[in-house]
């Protein structure tokens, strides 16, 4: 067994940051992993220490866990997710950790979405010292395929969701036992300097340089790519919301001659050996056999995406286990385009709430749940039905349409579904995208005229899907995904004059990977967890509750309260919309007792963005800090 401590580590501008050492016991110096997260190693996340253990018990690798600065027991400030400033600490930590005796001067880096981003950012700044990393669940590109915008339109229930609670999160206090003396003071300071990162995101509301620091492809091109030289595991789930990051990253590696491997699962956004929906694997027996490989030497590789090819199953919110099969096919596989012909002229007249059963965000844990049964938002849709194509869809299909509006503003919402004997409806992918950015999602937007076609183009999700014999394959049009994304401004009649699917078919016959066995069933629960879908039937209201709340102990004689609590609602007559957030922290430690609440009260009215944010704080029962930001984009 080998042994953990706490260290800090000073930066060359005086910063100190909060690292846990986990390291084996071994005679000779060890490859070291990283993983780098603001979400507080010593309390809210002291349970990932478990995975830090097994890496270093069972696989002999030295482990580093860090709290990014101004977060947990870092010193600093904590100004935004990603910001310069991370990076320039990281290749500060790697340059020690390299140095440290028991280090053989080889870094790792990896994680699970925030830690995925930052290990695919890293391999970007190309540190000497990096030499292979893992990015699970990540994207490569933040303005598009992230918790904040999703076709030039603002995701609306990840409102409630990330972009709220790290409010809270970033102006709670260090841990005293990590931290020291002056933890006290150091709270004071965050609680009277820190603001929301949420304003932030809020603003940038186009693409921009903001938006393309932090991520490898560059204005939605193939440039940036080719800063990563570092061998590359990408981890995908098709239950995720980062799944994008997967076929068009590995391809743009291969073109760049950076050794890869694609791991795509049928898994939401959590541990791929405990994950909803199986089936599950042995994880870290693939991160460690990864690793191996490019700082130890041990082993074969070839570039290859090891690929969950999805068959048709009835969807369930908490699904345990879906059908499918595993390929391993090239980097770029091998595809023929099957195009479908959607004809036209067809009118639809938007409906505000179309999409509360497609509930695929960014967040891997119930109350954020898989998609279920579709037919009533097909049945609100505009549909076409077809005979599936003979061999699996695997990458990204595209809707080529013709499409006007009566508003000067309006969206576009496509799905691809898989239609059972008796109408059950699964979602397969789908795509979004604001039509002011029909041009480009990544160009500046553009009103409509009223009455004027225009040619759109909507690229959908990556998929890997095959329908069983006997199934329809259905394709659907909205105007509308909500709650995944915000409504249009106001109501809006669409009219599609023709459009034609373009479906990427799998050529081929590929063999299968093998992988060790994850867990029998999923870790997911659903005590202390409410989610539900509302009908306001006089008010004409659709509103969408979430709830979660858990307690547990922490490391240094600690304990941890977590209270979630989010709303979203449309009303659908003027399609004006309301999110509600409402999320506390308790932390307590021999002697103190600490409560960070903020809440959040959001209105969409006429395009217009209205924020209300209260943020508190609590020492044993006294009120020590209130602060409130209001703000209008």
């Amino acid at each position: 067994m080998g042994s953990s401590s706490e260290v800090r580590v000073p930066m060359s501008d005086g910063v100190e940051l909060a690292v846990t050492l986990y390291l084996p016991d071994s005679p000779d110096p060890q490859p070291c992993l990283v993983e780098a997260l603001p979400y507080r190693k010593d309390d809210l996340t002291s349970s990932y220490a478990a995975s830090y253990e097994r890496l270093r018990d069972q696989h002999g690798y030295a482990v580093c866990r860090v709290d990014l600065r101004g977060t947990g027991s870092s010193s600093g400030h904590a100004l935004d997710e990603y910001q310069p400033a991370e990076q320039r600490d990281l290749a500060e930590l790697m340059r020690w950790l390299a140095a440290q005796d028991w280090c053989d001067g080889q870094i790792g880096m990896w994680g699970t979405s925030y830690s995925g981003f930052n290990s695919l950012q890293m391999a970007c700044e190309q540190p000497p010292e990096l030499k292979a990393i893992c990015a699970i669940y990540a994207t490569d590109d933040r303005w598009t395929d992230d918790v904040h915008w999703r076709g030039g339109a603002l995701r609306l229930v990840d409102q409630v969701d990330y972009n709220h609670y790290m409010t809270p999160m970033c102006v709670l206090p260090p841990v005293p036992a990590v931290f020291g003396d002056g933890w006290d003071t150091e709270w004071t300071r965050r609680l009277e300097t820190n603001e929301p990162w949420f304003l932030t995101w809020l603003r940038e509301s186009r693409h921009g340089p903001y938006w393309d620091h932090g991520s490898v492809r560059l204005a939605g091109s193939t440039a940036g790519y080719e800063r990563i030289q570092v061998p590359t595991l990408i981890v995908a789930g098709w239950a995720d919301g980062y799944r994008n990051n997967s076929f068009r990253t590995v391809e743009q590696l291969a073109a760049n001659g950076t050794p890869h491997r694609l791991l795509a699962g049928p898994w939401a956004h959590a541990d791929a050996t405990t994950a909803m929906p199986g089936p599950r694997i042995d994880f870290d027996a693939e991160l460690a056999g990864w690793f191996d490989l490019w700082l130890r030497g041990r082993g074969t590789h070839e570039d290859a995406c090891e690929v969950f090819v999805r068959t048709s199953t009835r969807p369930e919110i908490d699904l345990d286990l879906h059908e499918g099969y595993w390929l391993r096919l090239p980097s770029v596989p091998p595809t023929t385009t099957e195009v479908l012909p959607l004809p036209g002229p067809h009118v639809l007249a938007v409906k505000a709430d179309v999409g509360s059963a497609a509930w695929i965000d960014c967040a891997g844990h119930l109350p954020w749940g898989l998609s279920g049964d579709q037919r009533l938002d097909d049945a609100r849709s505009l549909r076409w039905n077809f005979e599936p194509p003979p061999g699996p869809v695997v990458g990204h299909p595209v809707l080529r349409i013709q499409v006007s509006a009566d508003r000067p503003a309006a969206s576009l919402s496509v799905k691809i579904c898989d239609v059972f004997p008796d109408g059950t409806s699964a979602l397969v992918t789908r795509g979004t995208l604001d039509l002011a950015f029909r041009s480009s999602v990544h160009g500046p937007p553009e009103p409509l005229e009223p009455g004027v076609p225009y040619e759109v183009e909507v690229v959908l999700d990556a998929c890997a899907y095959a329908w069983s014999p006997g199934q329809v394959l259905r394709v659907s049009i909205a105007g509308a995904d909500w709650p995944n994304t915000v409504a249009p401004p106001h109501p809006v009649q669409l009219t599609v004059h023709a459009a034609a699917l373009e479906l990427p078919v799998l050529a081929g016959t590929w063999p299968a990977p093998t992988f060790g066995p994850g867990a029998d069933q999923s870790s997911e629960s659903a005590e202390g967890v409410a989610w539900e879908i509302r009908d306001d039937v006089l008010a004409r209201v659709t509103s969408a509750r979430t709830m979660s709340v858990s307690e547990y102990d922490t490391p240094y004689d600690g304990t941890a309260r977590e209270d979630y609590r989010g709303e979203v609602s449309v009303d659908r007559r003027t399609f004006a919309q309301h999110a509600h957030a409402d999320t506390t922290y308790d932390l307590t430690w021999p002697g103190v007792a600490v409560k960070v609440r903020s809440v959040m009260e959001l209105d969409i009215v006429d395009g217009q963005v209205d924020v209300v944010i209260d943020t508190w704080a609590w020492r044993d029962g006294v009120e020590v800090s209130h602060r409130t930001w209001r703000e209008t984009c």
